[in-house]
């Protein structure tokens, strides 16, 4: 089955909405790795939206499973993964002012900034992650830039899933090709001896046809796994989200 990374953002958005101590993204990390989640990951933004610098480096010495950290390829960003140290450095697109990540990071037009990123992390002993959308272009810029592992942008399959397949005519097979288009991603990235992760918009509803491509072996899931915990608790909404990826696991 492939491992969870729950992503905590949001548990610090609410947070810098009142600019105060609570919740705790701290507390968020040790109750969701006490519910079974493989990892942890944040988003350091260069607006400091949410996560903010000392998070980071809290989180560091907190996290016991594995820290993951998302940022832009720029000198800024680098330098402080270079220092904190996290497991992993996944590599993002970033546009001031967009709500949220608006899709993979151009690896080819950007390959000297990317190559550059990935040489500085994996000389401090860093897995260098790309987050690129799934085509082999794309993954063959992440192996040129000399990249461990790509993480599969998931955003057009999950934009594709948020009405019911039979909603609308063709809206049934606009979610088997982008299936189909992340199944072959998958395989190609991995014939190319990279690891292979997913995110971006990921459900409890939708997750499990994208559990099933077995050479993903990590999802990192944010926004849908705290929007629930508001409702029911953080524990219970990081263990259903690893039912649902351990049922569509079992489809393979």
């Amino acid at each position: 089955m492939a491992r969870l990374n729950v992503n905590i953002d949001h548990v610090a958005t609410v947070r810098q909405a009142r600019r105060t101590t609570e919740p705790s993204v701290v507390a968020a990390a040790m109750i969701c790795e006490q519910a079974g989640a493989d990892g942890i990951t944040i988003h350091l933004r260069g607006d400091r939206r949410h996560i903010q610098d000392r998070d980071l480096y809290i989180l560091r010495q907190a996290v016991t499973t594995y820290l993951n950290v998302e940022m832009a390829a720029t000198e800024e960003m680098i330098k402080i993964a270079c220092d904190a140290r996290p497991d992993a450095v996944t590599l993002v697109a970033e546009r001031p002012g967009e709500i949220t990540t608006e899709g993979g990071l151009d690896a080819r037009a950007n390959l000297d900034a990317v190559r550059a990123s990935v040489s500085a992390l994996r000389e401090r002993g860093i897995i260098a992650s790309v987050f690129i959308d799934p085509e082999e272009d794309q993954i063959e810029a992440a192996c040129d830039a000399g990249a461990d592992q790509v993480e599969l942008c998931t955003a057009a399959y999950a934009e594709a899933t948020m009405l019911p397949a039979g909603a609308h005519p063709t809206n049934e097979e606009r979610i088997a090709r982008e299936l189909d288009r992340l199944r072959k991603a998958a395989a190609f990235a991995a014939r190319r001896k990279l690891r292979v992760a997913a995110g971006h918009g990921l459900t409890y509803r939708n997750i499990g046809a994208i559990a099933a491509i077995r050479e993903i072996a990590e999802f990192n899931i944010g926004h849908n796994i705290i929007a629930r915990a508001v409702l029911v608790g953080l524990e219970r909404a990081v263990r259903d989200m690893l039912a649902a990826i351990r049922e569509g696991a079992e489809r393979t």
